[in-house]
């Protein structure tokens, strides 16, 4: 994917930018640890390490100016390649690594089996990416959430579909024949429970639903049934393979409904367009974390946080997710700034002096800790793949360009 390096270079917000404690080497200073939990192998890898690196690079600039309480922050990593993974490696960084908090996961199952370790241990445990609404909705106390949700998502596309996608068709909403299909974890499951009621609120006809795992290796009978219901918008909440794997059989089948909807995950990846060219992806509208093509007034920061991220993996970001791991993060770590210690008690209490506006942030996105510890000023972005370019088209104001309607 291209970016366009032609937007103003804008000044780095005062949420980004900290200021450089000049005398000081993080070389002699001391160092406190903090667990980094994502799947870094297996299935999962490419969204978990590219969640990872935003997390890396919100250390990184805390180290350069200073570190936390004085502080070099160093991660001590953990791979969460399946769930029970995830449980074993929380309690080896808490046990032996004896980290002070645990930033991850990015998949959802896996967040909310690595958490429940946390929480027992009365450890943080800061989720940076998961959307599922267990994450957040089980009451626990040192369990804390930056990105949007799963209600976020859902909210966001019905929302596109009959404000902007609909209207754009020159159709009413509730004409359009609507079919659900979703990975069946708690990620797509979470989002499509949320996809049924929003919908029904709008009068929205879903004439069929289906949910597979992830791993599927063939499609074709989905294909089918949304052939078989004549559905026109087709709204997919997926990983990487199988979003690939849907959208290839869609197109050797024939099938071309009006719009197809991803909700995140592989929609929102470079590498999935590459993996089935632009002639197929081209119009395909997604739901997710901000994105790099939108308007830099609605995202301050964006463009410092790309160059940064080019500079040091030698490639453009492969999607949203460094970018909304590296906002919370930095939220995070700037945090601690104003506590004076690293116990449980300690980081919970500075988290409730964190006060960031919507539109302050790289990602757009506002960070205060609401209900069950989730970030309230979360949202999400509406984008399509435009030659080639995932671009945002909702909401306007943080659009770059207009949305092209397949008839």
């Amino acid at each position: 994917m291209k970016y366009n390096h032609k937007l103003r270079r804008t000044a780095i917000s005062s949420v980004i930018a900290t200021v450089v404690l000049g005398s000081i080497s993080t070389s002699a200073m001391a160092e406190v640890k903090f667990g980094a939990l994502y799947p870094l192998s297996g299935g999962l890898a490419l969204l978990g390490e590219e969640s990872y690196r935003g997390l890396e690079l919100a250390v990184d600039q805390i180290n350069e100016n200073g570190g936390v309480q004085g502080e070099t922050v160093v991660l001590e990593t953990g791979d969460a390649v399946d769930n029970n993974q995830a449980i074993g490696e929380a309690r080896r960084l808490i046990s032996r690594e004896d980290v002070k908090a645990i930033f991850g996961t990015y998949a959802s199952s896996r967040s909310i089996a690595a958490s429940q370790v946390a929480e027992m241990s009365k450890v943080p445990y800061f989720e940076l990416g998961a959307v599922a609404d267990d994450v957040t909705d089980r009451g626990l106390n040192y369990v804390y959430r930056t990105n949007p949700t799963a209600y976020h998502m859902a909210e966001t596309i019905i929302e596109m579909l009959v404000n902007g996608i609909a209207p754009e068709m020159d159709l009413e909403p509730s004409e359009l024949r609507i079919g659900i299909i979703h990975e069946d974890s708690n990620y797509g499951s979470s989002v499509a429970k949320h996809q049924r009621t929003f919908a029904e609120q709008e009068g929205l006809n879903i004439v069929m639903e289906e949910h597979y795992p992830a791993s599927s290796v063939d499609m074709s009978s989905i294909v089918l049934s949304l052939q078989d219901n004549e559905v026109d918008i087709v709204l997919q909440t997926s990983y990487q393979d199988d979003s690939v794997l849907f959208l290839r059989q869609a197109n050797e089948r024939g099938y071309q409904p009006k719009a197809i909807i991803g909700g995140g995950g592989g929609y929102s990846m470079t590498p999935t367009a590459e993996a089935v060219g632009d002639d197929i992806i081209d119009g395909v509208y997604d739901v997710d974390f901000t994105q790099y093509n939108i308007n830099p007034d609605s995202a301050p920061g964006i463009e410092e946080f790309v160059s940064v991220y080019e500079d040091k993996y030698g490639e453009s970001p492969r999607s949203g997710h460094s970018l909304i791991n590296y906002t919370g993060a930095l939220a995070i770590l700037n945090g601690l700034n104003n506590s004076d210690g690293f116990t449980g008690e300690d980081i919970r209490d500075a988290m409730t002096g964190i006060d960031i506006p919507v539109g302050a942030t790289a990602a757009g996105i506002g960070i205060k800790f609401g209900e069950n510890n989730q970030n309230e000023r979360a949202i999400m972005m509406g984008m399509q793949w435009q030659d080639g370019e995932l671009v945002t088209v909702y909401p306007e104001e943080a659009s770059v360009a207009e949305m092209r309607i397949n008839q």
